[in-house]
């Protein structure tokens, strides 16, 4: 089934890429910064009424950087709000808050669960 582009899901999408450019540009807490190329948004969801917008996330900096990163995120929510103001044309710029996403977490330890059991199965049949 093709993806519905509602209204909704247009300027979900394009805070999802605004924000993205936003926090790989222009973000400057060190929190963040040191570790931007290790953090991907994953998906945008804004409430019907535009007041609110989940902005899912992923890292690789490992879990003993995931809280710093998300404090880093919470606090650059005002001034990522703004920028997206200047960039994207809708009355009301939602309020931003930041949740990690562990899909890719799990999906890669489903992943390597996986092969362990394919190199396990393999091994047996050699045998």
């Amino acid at each position: 089934m093709a993806k519905e582009f509602s209204r909704s899901s247009r300027v979900s999408e394009q805070i999802h890429r605004e924000l993205s450019e936003l926090i790989r540009l222009e973000i400057k807490d060190p929190r963040v910064s040191a570790k931007i190329s290790l953090v991907t948004l994953t998906d945008v969801e804004v409430t019907a009424d535009y007041a609110h917008a989940k902005v899912f996330y992923t890292t690789l900096a490992g879990e003993e950087h995931r809280q710093e990163i998300e404090r880093g995120l919470k606090h650059s929510a005002g001034f990522l709000r703004r920028e997206l103001g200047r960039r994207i044309r809708i009355h009301h710029i939602p309020e931003l808050h930041f949740v990690y996403d562990a899909s890719v977490e799990r999906g890669t330890r489903l992943s390597n669960l996986i092969d362990a059991a394919v190199k396990s199965d393999e091994g047996h049949h050699d045998e």
